[in-house]
């Protein structure tokens, strides 16, 4: 299946998932989910942040965490799929797409764009 989501949103359908796009900041002093933010090519990110340092996996471990508790989702659901490395990263959240589109859609509107 390829990406079907409008390019104002966060994430692409797969077939049995959302692929979540995610610029994390670790090492943070403000923790949590800021907002969104568009890039150059204008694509759209989920800025988060994690206190965790980028080493050894600790911050994508906060990270999963992060989404985990702020948006209800079991972390058995969320897995780094790209990015483990870099700050740019990609999330994926098992499930039905639909079902995780019509419940992360509203989440996500209520975030502040810059």
């Amino acid at each position: 299946m390829t990406d079907t989501a409008p390019p104002s949103v966060p994430w692409s359908v797969r077939k049995d998932a959302l692929w979540l796009s995610v610029r994390l900041t670790p090492k943070a002093r403000k923790v949590g989910v800021l907002g969104l933010q568009t890039d150059a090519n204008g694509d759209v990110a989920v800025k988060a942040a994690v206190s965790a340092p980028p080493e050894n996996g600790k911050a994508n471990a906060a990270l999963v965490d992060l989404l985990a508790k702020t948006w209800g989702f079991p972390k058995r659901d969320l897995s780094i799929v790209q990015g483990e490395t870099d700050r740019r990263k990609v999330v994926a959240i098992a499930g039905d797409p639909d079902t995780l589109t019509a419940r992360l859609a509203p989440l996500v509107e209520a975030l502040p764009r810059g």
